[in-house]
């Protein structure tokens, strides 16, 4: 539930974003990035109960790695996390139809692009892993309209401002107001939905195997796909080195023949995409969002 804020707290907290936005911009991305970094090593080293958290979590997801590459990751993701918050406000200048070949290169995307060029609905997965916002940003200023599940910001003139930088090229989100009648509209006319799949999703969530623990997920994903035999696409968008460039791919493509012959339809599509999260993270295990809490829910 979003937080009501005064007027002053929404305007201040707006303004003073405008600002620092402002003074970002006479600097160019790569310097400001190494800005956000340097930011994110006092964050690491202030902030312990995200930093433990962080630890805690990719400890128990990657047993095999020493305590000192652990800290490392932990430290190195934290900075990643505000590198993320700089190349959002930046993308708008960066990518467009013209430019977005000098700084991101496409992987393995050929089949991916047929099934979103086809007329059939394509539902499209990743997770708090790389640029998950550059995903649906580039596809749409390819001219391939995408609709994406987003949580709204809590002060709505923040919100406002930031959803329209999001939109620029095309991409249209969905918040949770009236959200099931809108994806119901983009699956019935063949469109591609986009959701973030690695929330947490309680204790009424359906548990599936990611990092070799049982991670509660949203049933509504899979379900959603079943129900319009809509293949699904994990995709990423992972950094290359510490500047603004980026490989984006896939991991998987799930298809509703592999589900329909499982025993168990649905456990089977949600258990595949977790997995197919969990290979993007270890692409660069750097590159995820580990202070988050994945495994906050647990089976009884």
């Amino acid at each position: 539930m979003a937080r009501d804020q005064s007027a002053l707290t929404n305007w201040s907290q707006y303004t003073a974003l405008r600002a620092a936005t402002a003074a970002m911009h006479m600097f160019g991305v790569d310097a400001v990035m190494k800005g956000a970094r340097d930011v994110g090593t006092w964050m690491y080293k202030l902030d312990r109960k995200h930093r433990e958290r962080g630890f805690e979590n990719i400890s128990r997801s990657m047993p095999e790695l020493s305590e000192e590459r652990v800290a490392q990751i932990t430290e190195r993701s934290m900075q990643h996390f505000l590198e993320l918050g700089v190349e959002v406000l930046f993308t708008t200048r960066l990518v467009n139809i013209d430019t977005w070949a000098d700084r991101i290169r496409l992987h393995n995307l050929d089949e991916a692009m047929d099934l979103l060029l086809s007329p059939r609905p394509v539902l499209m997965l990743t997770g708090h892993y790389g640029n998950w916002e550059l995903l649906g940003y580039l596809l749409a200023t390819f001219g391939i309209p995408v609709e994406a599940i987003a949580r709204p910001i809590d002060n709505p003139l923040v919100n406002h401002w930031l959803t329209s930088v999001r939109e620029h090229r095309g991409l249209k989100l969905i918040t949770k107001w009236g959200a099931t009648d809108r994806m119901q509209r983009v699956m019935e006319r063949g469109g591609a939905l986009g959701f973030i799949a690695d929330q947490n999703a309680g204790e009424k969530g359906l548990f599936v195997p990611f990092f070799g623990r049982l991670a509660s997920t949203y049933k509504s994903i899979g379900l959603l796909a079943m129900h319009y035999n809509a293949p699904v696409i994990c995709g990423y968008a992972r950094r290359l080195g510490d500047a603004f460039n980026y490989e984006i791919g896939t991991t998987d493509i799930i298809y509703p023949e592999d589900w329909q012959q499982a025993e168990d339809p649905l456990f089977y599509l949600t258990a595949r995409y977790a997995r197919a999260i969990e290979m993007m993270v270890r692409l660069d295990p750097e590159q995820y969002l580990w202070i988050h809490r994945r495994w906050k829910s647990r089976p009884r």
